[in-house]
């Protein structure tokens, strides 16, 4: 039995919660990745996934090997690029969560990075909240804010800019505020992140200025909010991945440049402690390259 190919089609299972699913990614027959994990079974002596007709599901044992299975895999793969360390070549599917703004500017530079590797795949996965990594099966997942899980891997790759913006249909109805305390008087379109709509914070160059909100329209996805604004329903606070372009038209009016929206870093999280595998080092490398080179994000 070849262990290495037995412990990366456990983890594939593991992760898509399926035979099919992990034969279709390991280039395998589900036949052959079902043999793998009984051989591996057999070769623990100990039960690691209960099997039924219409699931499965990992057993305590299972779950125990997660950890261990992706040490002894990263340390192999390891090993492999540090002998061809001029020839290697990303290669594997990678996925990666973000949030809806950087992930339409990803996607829009994705085909230079795979015409660079053609035996490497991206599922991209636009996602607000935090994801359980592995469970889900994510590589890589961008995180806006402090990431507070010590058992994550964190890398920093910039920070965010925002404006707080509104149509000029809006503004003639309405007014416009120029400090944080009117902002009370206004209709608010919020932009909820991990359950946090009701809360906009500011900076004055020098202290954070939290201002309280009832809005009458939350959304937990950034591009419907860049929808609502558009249309004259209120006040939002938009990453400049989406306001910018409307702002240059005309389209929307950017508020308080005296008090621009506080400013969040940019990290990418991961399960794995060491050993990445080149194609998940090689994503991380592209992000961390595409937030640099835009200058809003850069510092």
């Amino acid at each position: 039995m070849d262990i290495v190919s037995a412990l990366r089609a456990f983890l594939r299972v593991a992760e898509t919660g399926s035979f099919s699913a992990a034969a279709i990614d390991l280039d395998l027959t589900q036949p052959a990745v079902s043999r793998q994990i009984s051989a591996l079974e057999g070769h623990l002596n100990t039960r690691l996934l209960h099997r039924t007709t219409n699931a499965l599901a990992l057993t305590v044992e299972g779950e125990q090997m997660i950890a261990m299975a992706l040490r002894v895999v990263e340390a192999v793969d390891a090993l492999a690029e540090a002998s061809c360390i001029d020839t290697a070549m990303a290669s594997g599917r990678v996925r990666l969560t973000l949030p809806a703004p950087l992930g339409l500017c990803v996607s829009e530079r994705l085909a230079r990075l795979l015409e660079s590797h053609p035996a490497l795949s991206v599922e991209l996965i636009f996602r607000e909240e935090p994801s359980d990594l592995i469970g889900d099966g994510i590589d890589l997942e961008v995180r806006l804010g402090p990431v507070s899980d010590s058992s994550l891997m964190c890398r920093r790759i910039g920070w965010t800019t925002a404006f707080l913006v509104a149509a000029p249909r809006y503004l003639a109805q309405h007014g416009t505020p120029n400090t944080p305390d009117e902002i009370s008087g206004h209709e608010c379109i919020c932009y909820s992140r991990a359950g946090d709509g009701r809360s906009w914070s500011f900076s004055n160059g020098s202290d954070e200025i939290c201002v309280r909100i009832a809005p009458r329209l939350v959304a937990n996805n950034a591009v419907a909010v860049h929808r609502a604004v558009l249309t004259g329903g209120g006040l939002a606070v938009l990453s400049h991945l989406l306001a910018c372009p409307d702002i240059e038209a005309g389209r929307l009016i950017k508020l308080m440049p005296e008090f621009p929206p506080a400013r969040l870093p940019i990290n990418v999280v991961y399960p794995s402690r060491k050993n990445l595998p080149l194609r998940v080092r090689t994503v991380l490398d592209f992000l961390a390259e595409t937030v640099r080179d835009d200058p809003l994000m850069a510092s």
